[in-house]
């Protein structure tokens, strides 16, 4: 049986640090950080860069590839990502553990939604506020308050602060498998639910883009030389569509259409971008064989071309024997501070989704309790800044003081 009296004096340390986390928080919150607001998002990364500095840890600066991306107009572009930060510590310690969040927000830089403002005296509403910046700010006092303990020289930890998850981290992602394999468990701070549960099992998702032309032509004169990329687009994304409900657990939705011009032309052009979700991996391979078959049916027809973009960036996470056994410490932990933790299968994604598929156990939110993540509504609790950083706090504490470790190895 743990002795969690130990602990104690370092979570009564995180209740006085309450306030200064408010203060943190708005602070950075009204810093816009949409995904491809790279100032932004760097200003951002320079403010925990200088929170974190207190920790003694390692700074490096990443550099982020430009994502390709299709526009509206079927051309490839490529848009600058911010930079990465990672901070790093005690590499040779017999237990690691990476902590991860992402810097970017989803309201871009000409949003209306833009500064905090308090709805009551305990939650706050603004820009990324809960997803996810509010989790930032707990995980660096949760590890502030393990760093000040006796415990500190068994875990060594990197931190992540990517700058693209909210676009699927396509910069980001290529510095998770050394993470991965140089750790043994990750904490990542999505909000927690906004019934303070947390997320278990994660639906996999893909991201693609339709590029379909055609031959324009006076609509009039001669309707009868042009070929409607419209028309070939509709039958497409109709077929797509279909296909929901053919195999359990995948959803395909056709989420944006553009195309054509002045309605006496025939036109040549039309874009279509979708979202697939799944829960197996075995689920791709289908996916990708249906859309073959239906882009190969639009290119069989005279004078049409359909190209297709993008691919599945996040597997399914399903959750390994080491990350059910990770999922019952964190419970125990809860138990301790007063929270009945239940772990909920989500069809949302996010980075645990990668750092699952490249082997490293995690659970990916341990952030502060919030909701209408997403919308100008979004809100969080600020209690549940020090109450969750205990939570991550105790979590470290175990894994340092644990003596039964034979789960942490990797495979």
């Amino acid at each position: 049986m743990t002795d969690y009296s130990a602990f104690t004096p370092y979570l009564e340390w995180l209740d006085s640090q309450q306030d200064a986390m408010v203060e943190d928080l708005i602070r950075v919150a009204n810093i816009n950080s949409g995904s491809y607001h790279t100032e932004g998002v760097n200003r951002v990364a320079e403010a925990f860069a200088e929170l974190a500095a207190g920790l003694g840890g390692e700074v490096s600066w990443h550099e982020m590839p430009a994502q390709e991306v299709i526009s509206n107009q079927g051309q490839k572009e490529h848009k600058p990502l911010g930079r990465a930060l990672q901070i790093s510590k005690r590499p040779e310690a017999p237990v690691r553990v990476l902590l991860c969040g992402h810097l970017d927000t989803v309201f871009p830089k000409d949003s209306g939604f833009q500064q905090v403002r308090w709805l009551d005296d305990k939650t706050l509403n603004g820009p990324g506020v809960a997803d996810l910046k509010g989790g930032l700010i707990l995980m660096l006092r949760a590890l502030q308050a393990f760093e000040n303990s006796p415990f500190a020289d068994q875990i060594g930890w990197d931190i992540l602060f990517n700058p693209d998850e909210e676009i699927g981290s396509p910069g980001s992602s290529t510095l998770f498998p050394a993470l991965a394999a140089q750790n043994h468990v990750g904490l990542l701070y999505e909000p927690a639910y906004a019934d303070g549960n947390l997320a278990g099992e994660r639906k996999g998702s893909g991201n693609f883009s339709v590029v379909v032309r055609g031959r324009a032509a006076h609509a009039g004169r001669e309707h009868h030389l042009g070929r409607n990329a419209i028309r070939a687009l509709a039958d497409f994304t109709s077929a797509l569509d279909d296909l929901n409900g053919q195999r359990q657990g995948v959803t395909i939705n056709p989420g944006f259409v553009q195309g054509g011009g002045p309605v006496n032309i025939v036109p040549e052009l039309a874009i279509m971008k979708f979202n697939i979700r799944l829960e197996r991996p075995e689920d791709e391979a289908w996916c990708l064989e249906h859309i073959q078959h239906l882009q190969n049916d639009i290119n069989s027809r005279d004078g049409l071309s359909l190209e297709v973009h993008g691919g599945f960036g996040r597997k399914p996470k399903v959750l390994s024997p080491a990350n059910q056994r990770l999922a019952s410490l964190i419970r125990e932990c809860g138990e301790n501070l007063g929270l009945a933790l239940e772990f909920k299968p989500t069809g949302g994604c996010c980075d645990g989704n990668n750092f699952a598929a490249c082997g490293l156990p995690n659970i990916d939110t341990l952030g502060i309790v919030g909701g209408k993540i997403h919308s100008h509504e979004e809100y969080c609790l600020v209690d549940s800044l020090s109450e969750r950083a205990k939570l991550t706090a105790l979590i470290l504490f175990r894994l340092a003081t644990d003596t039964d470790r034979d789960w942490l190895k990797r495979s």
